[in-house]
C-alpha cells in the first residue's frame, strides 16, 4: 500500500434524471454510464474508477430513487438503498433548476438512518443565477445535516475538481484497488449493450424506454481486428417489437449507426454490429427473466 494513499467507495444517488450519469462520465472522463432525459435509465450499480497520484474513488452510479411500479422498479431501489452502507461517502445530487419536490423528500427520509457522511450536489448552476442557489441550498439544510453543500455543473465540468477534492478528505488510508487507466471494472460487452440501451431511449416514444433491455449474445475479434457484436433488443410486446424496427427498419438502423460510432470510440477499432428484437413477454415482472438478463440484488 502506498504511504499516504487514500481510497474508498462513493454513491452518486438522487431522484431521476437530475445529471447522476453525466457527473459520472464527466469525473471519468469518457462515457460508461449512459444518458437521457428520460427517468429511470440506470439500472446497474456502474462503477466508475477515478485515480490520481495521492487517492483513487470508486463511484457507484445508482439507479434513480423512485417509489417501484414493477418488479424491476423494485430491483432498482434495492440496488440503490443497498449501496447506502457499502460506501466512504453519499454524493445526493439535485436539480437546482426544479430545486426540492417529492422524490427529494423521500430520499431524504431514506438517509436518516444512515450514519456514511452524505454530500448535497447541486447540480445545473449553470442554469441559474447564484443568487438562486442560496434559498435552494437552505430548504436542503432545514431537512438534512449534510456533510458538505457543492454546486457544480455535471455537463460543462463546472466545479467537478472541487468535489473531487472534497471526497478525497472522506476517505480512508488504503490501497489501490484498480489500476491507474481502468476506469470501470464492468466489462465491455456490458459498456456496448448500455450504449446500445442509450441510443434506443434517444429514438423511441415515452411508453417504450423501460420495456427496453439488451444483451450482447456474442462479441468476437476477427483475424483483421474487425469486431463482430451480435445483440439483442428485448421488449415486452409485439407492438413495441415493430416501433423498435420502424419503417423499413429504419428506426432500428439508425441505432445501430449511432452505437457504433460510440462502440468504435470505447474499443479503439471498427466493427460489424447486428441488432436483433425480440419480445419476452412482461419481463420487467418476472423474476427468472431479470436474473437472465443480468439484473441481480443479492
Amino acid at each position: 500500500m502506498k504511504k499516504g494513499f487514500k481510497s474508498g467507495f462513493a454513491a452518486i444517488i438522487g431522484r431521476p434524471n437530475v445529471g447522476k450519469s453525466t457527473l459520472l462520465n464527466q469525473i471519468i472522463g469518457q462515457k460508461i454510464a449512459i444518458m437521457s432525459d428520460k427517468p429511470q435509465t440506470t439500472r446497474n450499480k456502474i462503477q466508475g474508477v477515478y485515480t490520481t497520484e495521492k487517492l483513487q474513488i470508486v463511484f457507484l452510479d445508482t439507479p434513480g430513487i423512485h417509489k417501484p411500479q414493477s418488479k424491476l422498479g423494485g430491483y432498482m431501489m434495492k440496488v440503490a438503498e443497498s449501496t447506502f452502507h457499502e460506501v466512504d461517502a453519499i454524493l445526493f445530487v439535485i436539480d437546482v433548476v426544479e430545486g426540492l419536490g417529492g422524490g427529494d423528500r423521500f430520499i431524504i427520509e431514506q438517509l436518516k438512518n444512515v450514519k456514511t457522511p452524505v454530500m448535497l450536489i447541486l447540480n445545473k448552476i449553470d442554469k441559474v443565477h447564484p443568487e438562486a442557489l442560496l434559498p435552494v441550498i437552505q430548504t436542503y439544510k432545514d431537512l438534512y445535516n449534510f456533510a458538505e453543500i457543492i454546486p457544480v455543473s455535471a455537463m460543462s465540468g463546472n466545479n467537478v475538481s472541487t468535489l473531487l477534492e472534497q471526497v478525497g478528505r472522506y476517505l480512508p488510508d488504503g490501497p489501490q484497488y484498480y489500476p491507474s487507466d481502468q476506469v470501470t471494472d464492468y466489462p465491455e460487452q456490458f459498456i456496448c449493450a448500455e450504449l446500445i440501451r442509450e441510443k434506443l431511449l434517444h429514438q423511441t416514444r415515452e411508453e417504450i424506454p423501460h420495456s427496453i433491455a439488451v444483451t450482447i449474445e456474442a462479441m468476437k475479434v476477427q483475424d483483421n481486428g474487425l469486431v463482430d457484436i451480435s445483440a439483442v433488443i428485448y421488449v415486452e410486446r409485439d407492438s413495441q417489437k415493430g416501433i423498435i424496427i420502424g419503417k423499413q427498419g429504419a428506426l432500428l438502423k439508425e441505432v445501430g449507426r449511432q452505437a457504433r460510432k460510440d462502440i468504435e470510440a470505447l474499443l479503439g477499432s471498427k466493427i460489424f454490429l447486428q441488432l436483433w428484437v425480440k419480445v419476452k413477454k412482461d419481463w420487467r415482472n418476472q423474476d427468472h427473466v431479470l436474473k437472465d438478463l443480468g439484473f441481480r440484488h443479492d
